[in-house]
């Protein structure tokens, strides 16, 4: 039922505002499938052309994807994330990949300063997943564990905003990572990893950034090598 409607507002609108807190709560998650119309009508108490018209300004806005003959799915958990990707997406490589830069140097450098015990175990971890598909030639598998290992970094910085920047804009991060992604990379590179994560355990910024600092310039140097 739908909770004390207000005068003045339109009723569509309350209900959008209702769905879109179901989807920042993580109820209607990234990815899933809402429920149908027929039931959120029956739930909310109101007509099923006022859920059309919220769900209709969500898909409007980018938060919800309308898939004929299947239904409707949540695509972003954010309007920040929604605009933040389409400008990013619509920007030169060198531009996203230099903001993607930005971020997890000073995510580094903070996870070295801010980074908890548990911090540290979970990057051992998400770098153990990223290892084996690595040595399995696994890209998919690769791409998704390589940008959860970033992400944790980003995380272990402690800084909320920075981390949840960097998760709005993981389409095109995860896309630069899979141009950039060798399975069959050197050892420095791998190494490098490892060496990120001893720093941050070590709890010195310096040596954290600077590996974070190599990393990127030898994507950006994939990047260019495959373009040329």
């Amino acid at each position: 039922m739908l909770s004390s409607p207000r005068r003045g507002v339109p009723l569509a609108t309350q209900v959008a505002t209702q769905f879109r807190a179901l989807i920042a709560a993580g109820d209607w998650p990234v990815g899933g499938r809402i429920p149908p119309e027929h039931r959120l009508t029956e739930e909310l108490g109101v007509s099923r052309n006022t859920v059309r018209e919220a769900l209709s300004a969500l898909v409007h806005l980018g938060l919800l994807e309308a898939r004929p003959g299947d239904g409707t799915y949540v695509r972003a958990d954010s309007e920040l994330q929604v605009s933040l990707g389409r400008r990013v997406a619509a920007a030169d490589p060198d531009d996203a990949f230099e903001v993607r830069a930005l971020l997890e140097h000073r995510g580094s450098r903070r996870a070295a300063l801010h980074a908890t015990a548990e911090d540290v175990a979970r990057l051992r971890e998400l770098l153990e997943h990223r290892d084996a598909a690595r040595a399995a030639g696994d890209l998919p598998g690769f791409v998704e564990a390589d940008f959860a290992f970033h992400r944790a970094v980003v995380i272990a910085g402690g800084n909320p905003l920075l981390a949840e920047l960097y998760q709005h804009l993981s389409p095109v991060i995860t896309q630069t990572i899979n141009d950039t992604a060798a399975l069959d990379e050197d050892r420095a590179v791998h190494e490098l990893h490892h060496r990120l994560v001893d720093a941050i355990a070590a709890g010195d910024p310096t040596v954290a950034e600077a590996c974070s600092v190599a990393l990127v310039d030898e994507g950006r140097d994939i990047l260019h090598g495959s373009a040329s």
